[in-house]
């Protein structure tokens, strides 16, 4: 809860409003009042506003005592002496639980001090531009935090006030912070670009420092042939290794048929031949090795010597990438000037109820979607992988089976009718690679556009210190 300091600090800015010599802090004027004035209104003192009772007044000429000063101006704007304390007690909390030395006090109250300018002109710019974060996002995020340390809001809000948390403040300071991020998406996001070209260029040099650590353990099976072997001999090991390899990816178990059927040196080790990087690895194998995943089975591999089915059994000092993907479909009606949300969510409820009884999604969606790009392919969205779609649609889409329609849900882009037509495993690496890569450049940045843009604000602001020693 704000400190008494602070509510008097803003009684009294409220009292000067529109007095143009108002001073710059708030003093208790300590000098008494006549003890026979008791008929006229009480006065206020030229020099300062008293807030202390009469009978609690100390004697005249008594120094003045600041409750709450200015330490800073920010446009027209100001930052209190007890919001800069605030800020600093958090921050010494915060570098305390990290075992981190303090630096002296001035040198921190100046960078805090810094810190506090900084969001506010951020915060005055995102009012004067409309952007604002109301309850129902703020408490969806708040759900969000409780969720991610697996506890239910209520008893998120109980852990806040247990380690000494105020639960209110803790909620207005998450509201800034997410206004300020929405603020620097708005005007940052439009100005970096990052190109299929730089992506390659960082991919190169990833792949160049790092595509020696990858290792590959494979297991191994050879169905020989002998030297000088006649068409038939050849014609007879090639059925018998492709028959191996349609029982192994059935449910055979490799080491026991290596065991029991191969004619390499490995397999009384169930054909094991250990861990072997790409240039330990027998040449025929480094081709069908690219397009495998963990677990899976070449098909026969024809060498001088026979036939051979590798296994790959597990890989390490790459970034394999698996991914359960989700094939959906949906329909979206979107409120406009002339149809209200409960005007929408009637008429995507209709819609539901012509879907489920029996008419066909696609056509519907052609005929109905607000999605333009996906309407043409019948409501299509393909396959998608997690983080690909908001929160809210994902989680409906997960919470169905495939071949299952959701009843209609909202979004911040309308009204959603979703149908999961599959879903897969997906080996996404060389994907996920791309993508990895695009966001650590977008990353890159995006923090020096935003460096550049707060100098910026920061430069064409007014500022004025009011703190001592700056």
């Amino acid at each position: 809860m704000k400190s008494l300091n602070y509510l008097a600090a803003l009684a009294l800015a409220l009292l000067f409003q529109g007095i143009q010599a108002a001073p710059l802090s708030f003093k208790v004027d300590q000098a008494q009042q006549p003890a026979d004035d008791t008929t006229q209104p009480a006065q206020v003192p030229a020099q300062g506003l008293s807030l202390v009772p009469q009978a609690a007044r100390q004697p005249a000429y008594a120094e003045p005592v600041v409750l709450n000063q200015i330490v800073a101006i920010v446009n027209d704007d100001i930052i209190l002496h007890s919001e800069l304390e605030e800020a600093r007690l958090d921050v010494i909390a915060q570098l305390q639980k990290k075992q981190t030395e303090l630096p002296p006090r001035a040198v921190l109250e100046k960078q805090v001090l810094e810190k506090l300018i900084v969001e506010r002109l951020q915060l005055q710019l995102a009012e004067q531009s409309g952007v604002n974060i109301d309850d129902t996002t703020l408490n969806n995020h708040m759900r969000e935090l409780a969720r991610k340390n697996d506890v239910t809001l209520t008893q998120f809000r109980d852990v806040l006030e247990s380690e000494g948390y105020d639960y209110g403040k803790f909620r207005e300071s998450l509201r800034k912070q997410l206004v300020v991020n929405r603020l620097r998406q708005q005007v940052i996001s439009g100005r970096t670009k990052v190109s299929d070209q730089e992506v390659d260029n960082l991919l190169a040099n990833l792949d160049a420092a790092q595509q020696s650590d990858v290792q590959y353990h494979l297991a191994h099976i050879l169905i020989a042939v002998p030297e000088g072997a006649s068409p038939d001999q050849i014609q007879a090991a090639q059925a018998r290794a492709e028959q191996l390899v349609a029982l192994l990816r059935v449910d055979a178990d490799f080491t026991q048929t290596a065991i029991a059927e191969s004619d390499g040196t490995t397999a009384l080790e169930g054909g094991d031949i250990g861990w072997r990087n790409m240039g330990q690895m027998p040449t025929l194998f480094v081709e069908p090795l690219k397009d495998m995943q963990v677990g899976d089975i070449s098909d026969p591999i024809r060498s001088p010597g026979g036939f051979h089915i590798i296994k790959l059994v597990e890989q390490r000092g790459s970034d394999r990438h698996m991914t359960n993907q989700t094939h959906v479909r949906h329909i979206l009606l979107k409120p406009d000037a002339l149809h209200t949300n409960e005007e929408v969510r009637t008429r995507i409820e209709q819609i539901e109820l012509r879907i489920r009884g029996g008419e066909d999604f696609a056509n519907l969606a052609r005929a109905n979607s607000q999605d333009t790009l996906s309407a043409a392919k019948g409501g299509d969205l393909g396959w998608v992988s997690p983080g690909d779609l908001v929160p809210e649609f994902e989680e409906m889409m997960n919470s169905l089976d495939p071949g299952q329609v959701s009843y209609p849900f909202e979004t911040q882009f309308g009204w959603h009718i979703v149908e999961v037509i599959g879903r897969r495993e997906y080996d996404s690496t060389e994907e996920y690679k791309r993508s990895r890569a695009r966001q650590l450049i977008r990353e890159r940045k995006t923090d020096e556009q935003t460096f550049l843009w707060l100098r910026r604000l920061r430069d064409e602001s007014y500022v004025e210190y009011r703190l001592l020693d700056t």
